[in-house]
This record gives structure tokens, C-alpha cells and sequence, in this order.
């Protein structure tokens, strides 16, 4: 449903996009993810024909983004990072107006309005004003304003940044139906647990460059970062536990313990139950999108 070959984009001196590479299936999500400045804004930016690339090429729904601009308009949606309601409408005005400015004619934009308002939980404050509508409401209302024309391919650009926690997952609901209806979502978030939650695939940015793609256990696996954690409830277990396993590290009474594997796990029990040293609570971490995100775009903690 999107493909984008050998993409570059540059202002001024500065290179945002260094020839990307990107693929995307239909039906599906993909998030981009990366740091301030690495060019996810930029990418969604040039797909949505906001921006014109410098080189390579990108195509939405088999229509490329510079020679048949239009065509892909007419395939896609975008929510932006900021919202772009108006304040001085009501949330059904708000609708009414994007579903006009569409051309669905005067009937069905109110047929499409009333469906939107109650797919997204906002009938009941329809027709007050948008000064009433929490942060939560109003993304729904920005996404809702999106999906006027059915789109088959969606750009959210950071769609629930600000929002507070059941916000966020009332919206990763709404994708998820989205998705499940076909519709093609590419996500861009500073979310680390959104990507995992939400995405099919990830593709990691970095200076321009997509360093690493695959599914979030693809790239979970790429990267060191699982280990063990032992627990004490005493500081002299603690300090003979971390006087038999080699490599680990004491922090109060949790001993951590770099990855072991199966055969391992086993070896460090035997240590410890030969040593008459008990520990209260046990734990496996295996590594995440945090250590994936440190690890392949050189952030710092």
C-alpha cells in the first residue's frame, strides 16, 4: 500500500532524509519511531504530498506522491501532531464542515457526521462547543475529521501525545478497528509501548537512515538488554548471591544478573540453593523497545 525507494529530503544543509527505504503492507500498521529530528515528521510529511522529496521515489495505494499528487490525496487521511479542530465550532460542525469541504453533498455529510459522532463516543457533546472537550475528545474529534471520506491508508503523526493514559488506549482501541475494517495505518509516536502495542511493523530512524525494521520481536531480539533479577530480604543473602554469580550487580537487596538463557537460570538456583541462600522474589526481563530505541539510535538514557 506504500512504497518509498531511495528517499531523500533536505533544508537548507541540513539532510533529514538520507534514502529511505520503506514498505508497507495493506491492512496493517507500521510505526516509525526514532528521536527528535530523525525524519519520521518529514516522511509522513512527503507521503501525505505536503512536502516534495528531493530524490528517490514514494507511492500510495499504487499513485506516486509527485507525479499524481491528487490521486493519493483521494486515498488517505492525516492526523497531524497538533490537533486541528476548530475551537470557535461545535464537534458536529466541526465534522459537517471537513465532510463539505469533501463534497459529500449536503444529505450525506449529515449521514456521515451522526455515524462519526457515535463512532467515536461523541454524540452526546455534539453541539457544544469545543471549549467543553478534554484533550481526549478532541483527538477523537481530530481523528473522526480524518475519516470523513473513508480513507484507505492513514498518516498519524504522534496521535496521542499529551493525552492521559485511558485517552491513549481509547485511541489505540480506535485504530485497532480501523485496522481490523482494512484500512492501512503508518504511525509515527515517541511511545515506545504504543509501537509495541499498535504496530505489525517497526522501522527504527536515526539521522535520516532507517537503521532497523522488522516486527517489534524481530528487533526486541536484535539487542542485548535481558537479564535476571533477584530479590532478598536480607542484606547478607543479597551480598553472598552476588559473591557467587559472576557479572551481576547489587542495587539495596534486587541483584541483577545479565542474561542467562534456560541452562542458565538453572546453574544460578543451583548456586544458590548449595549456599543455603534463598531469594524472595524472582523475575526475567527480556529486552524491550527501550533498549532497542537506546541501543540503535545512540539516545542516552
Amino acid at each position: 500500500m506504500i512504497e518509498v525507494k531511495g528517499l531523500t529530503k533536505s533544508y537548507g544543509k541540513k539532510l533529514v532524509l538520507d534514502g529511505i527505504d520503506l514498505s508497507v503492507a495493506a491492512g496493517s500498521v507500521t510505526a516509525l519511531l526514532g528521536p527528535n529530528g530523525a525524519g519520521k515528521t518529514t516522511t509522513v510529511h512527503i507521503l501525505s504530498t505536503l512536502v516534495r522529496p528531493d530524490g528517490g521515489s514514494a507511492s500510495v495505494n499504487g499513485a506516486d506522491v509527485v507525479k499524481n499528487p491528487n490521486a493519493v490525496r483521494a486515498a488517505i487521511g492525516l492526523t497531524g501532531q497538533f490537533s486541528a479542530v476548530d475551537a470557535l465550532l461545535t464537534g458536529e460542525e466541526n465534522l459537517l464542515l471537513m465532510a463539505r469541504l469533501r463534497h459529500l453533498g449536503g444529505k450525506r455529510s449529515r449521514v456521515r457526521t451522526a455515524e462519526l459522532l457515535e463512532q467515536f463516543e461523541l454524540t452526546e457533546a455534539a453541539r457544544k462547543p469545543l471549549a467543553t472537550y478534554s484533550g481526549g475528545m478532541r483527538r477523537r474529534l481530530d481523528l473522526a475529521m480524518t475519516l470523513v471520506t473513508s480513507p484507505s491508508v492513514i498518516f498519524l503523526d504522534e496521535p496521542t501525545t499529551g493525552l492521559d493514559p485511558r485517552s491513549r488506549h481509547t485511541m489505540w482501541d480506535i485504530v485497532r478497528g480501523l485496522v481490523a475494517d482494512g484500512t492501512t495505518v503508518l504511525l509515527t509516536t515517541q511511545y515506545l509501548d504504543e509501537a509495541d502495542q499498535l504496530a505489525d511493523r517497526i522501522a527504527v530512524l536515526d539521522d535520516g537512515r532507517i537503521v532497523a525494521e522488522g516486527t517489534p520481536a524481530e528487533l526486541k531480539r536484535l539487542v542485548p538488554g535481558g537479564h535476571l533479577e533477584l530479590r532478598f530480604g536480607d542484606v547478607l543473602s543479597a551480598e553472598t548471591a552476588r559473591g557467587l554469580l559472576a557479572g551481576s550487580t547489587l542495587d539495596d537487596l534486587a541483584l541483577t544478573v545479565p542474561s542467562v538463557g534456560v541452562s542458565g537460570l538453572r546453574s544460578v538456583l543451583d548456586r544458590l540453593d548449595a549456599a543455603g541462600v534463598v531469594a524472595d522474589d524472582l523475575s526475567i526481563h527480556t529486552p524491550d523497545l527501550d533498549d532497542v530505541f537506546f541501543a540503535l539510535t545512540g539516545a542516552q538514557k
